[in-house]
């Protein structure tokens, strides 16, 4: 369906906006802080409804970019924006979390409310601008620009160590794409244009192809995070507050994925073949090493850290099988991920809130007093573990089926993850939720309040309602998904009659 106004823009820009009617509130009284939370909640809340039309008229029957929007802007460059099937889901991803992180804040948040608004509004414009560019600039901008906010927001409302951990986060990050910009500049002097879909069908040379995959590599790596360059995950959890850790591991640690399934495959197919066992390797390591080290944590946001590491280690082997059920496998466990995880954030920052620890020692019992609290902690707790029946179990066992297709060690060695995330899941759940509740502390501990249960509901409904009908969103991305594999296998093939004609 075509429409006379530009919505992918609006969808994306509108909060901008809200944090442009933020900044204009005069006065720093609670006044002021009330109307701040009120528009950042209403703003995020109608870009999450324009994003549901968005995914109402989405034709699924089409690989080509949908709601496509171009305008010149930098010379050769275009402001280009349009989404298919393998980025609108990301986009609902966004919209959805936003205004559940905004009320996640509403009370938590007592000093500088109108920046921490303006920050989150602004984050989210950035992040739906990566899942909606056409442009490689214009995604690059998007893609840096992220940082900004978020470091923002750990450096000033966050933990003790804050300055460390955003300073750490922005840094590693940074690093990383600067090779990606280099690879950019490299790109448009080889194709002459940094448009996407144009450079999608275009065919980069093979020894080309090598290096500008591994620019893009130590980018996403970072972002993902992949092993060994994870360390700087945990201490930007640890020390955000509980809305940053949210879209931290919701919404930022996928523009990793969605960068490899976007660039590094489509456009450096070869390079991608040959480097998928170095993938392989590194996400089995991701898988074991980082389970156990979480096995090892005493902090709760740590241990959920480092599953985070651990579970994208499953998007990263599913996406690299270049199979239809490896690749449909990284999606969905890139989105449940985002929902599971979040909603896992969401949960330790219920109880900081009442308790201000996050100390595993500190907790037991809660169960007797908290029981609406325990059974949404139990649903998360299980879908992250992957118990078939929540999001969780699809995504990972599409990514296992794709690998064991391709190789089946792989496959064996990355389903001990799956023991290992029961071992540390169930046994976080059993230290907090269940035992006799003795600490005089925890006594006069209160369930969650109405303004948590809403945050909390349709996170359950979701991980619940994906895990017994993942075709919305299976759906939505296989016609997209079967034409980037169909052009894979068809640059494969084409390089391969390149090689036997230069034989003698």
């Amino acid at each position: 369906m075509s429409f006379s106004w530009p919505i992918l823009s609006t969808v994306t820009f509108l909060p901008l906006l809200g944090a442009l009617l933020i900044a204009a509130l005069r006065g720093g009284d609670e006044a002021a802080d009330r109307n701040a939370r009120f528009i950042a909640l209403w703003t995020t809340l109608v870009t999450f409804a324009l994003s549901l039309v968005l995914w109402r008229d989405f034709d699924p029957t089409t690989a080509q970019f949908q709601f496509v929007e171009q305008r010149a802007w930098l010379g050769v460059i275009k402001f280009h924006m349009g989404v298919d099937g393998i980025s609108l889901p990301f986009v609902l991803l966004t919209t959805l979390l936003m205004p559940l992180c905004i009320l996640a804040s509403w009370v938590s948040i007592t000093a500088r409310v109108k920046e921490y608004m303006i920050a989150f509004l602004v984050l989210e414009t950035l992040m739906l601008g990566v899942f909606t560019s056409l442009d490689l600039v214009l995604f690059y901008l998007f893609f840096e620009g992220g940082l900004i906010p978020m470091f923002l927001i750990i450096g000033i409302w966050g933990g003790p160590r804050r300055v460390y951990a955003s300073f750490k986060f922005f840094l590693y990050t940074l690093a990383g794409s600067l090779l990606m910009l280099l690879a950019i500049m490299a790109i448009y002097g080889e194709a002459g244009t940094t448009d996407i879909p144009t450079l999608l069908t275009h065919g980069f040379p093979a020894s080309m192809q090598t290096w500008l995959w591994f620019a893009f590599l130590a980018s996403f790596a970072v972002k993902l995070p992949m092993w060994p360059v994870h360390t700087w995950l945990p201490d930007a959890h640890v020390e955000a507050p509980t809305a940053g850790s949210v879209i931290l591991a919701g919404i930022l640690l996928k523009m990793g994925g969605y960068g490899f399934l976007r660039f590094s495959i489509p456009m450096f197919p070869l390079a991608s073949a040959e480097f998928a066992p170095l993938i392989f390797a590194l996400s089995v390591i991701a898988i074991i090493y980082t389970s156990l080290v979480a096995l090892a944590q005493e902090d709760v946001k740590k241990l959920i850290a480092y599953s985070s590491v651990a579970h994208m280690g499953f998007v990263t082997i599913g996406v690299f099988t270049l199979t239809m059920q490896g690749l449909q496998g990284g999606i969905f466990q890139m989105l449940s991920h985002g929902i599971v995880s979040g909603a896992l954030f969401l949960c330790v920052g219920v109880i900081y809130d009442r308790m201000h620890t996050r100390e595993i020692s500190a907790y037991g019992g809660l169960a007797d007093r908290m029981p609406l609290y325990a059974f949404c902690f139990m649903v998360f707790t299980l879908a992250n573990v992957g118990l078939p029946g929540t999001s969780g179990f699809v995504g990972e066992f599409l990514s296992l089926l794709g690998a064991f297709r391709i190789n089946t060690w792989v496959a064996f060695l990355a389903t001990t993850g799956i023991i290992l995330s029961a071992a540390y899941a169930l046994w976080l759940y059993g230290r907090i939720i269940f035992g006799k509740l003795e600490k005089p502390a925890l006594k006069y501990i209160t369930d969650l309040s109405w303004r948590e249960v809403a945050v909390m509901s349709p996170l359950v409904v979701l991980t619940i309602f994906f895990g017994f009908y993942p075709g919305p969103i299976l759906d939505a991305s296989a016609v997209s998904v079967e034409a980037l594999i169909k052009n894979y296998h068809t640059a494969l093939a084409a390089a391969g009659q390149a090689r036997v004609a230069l034989l003698p």
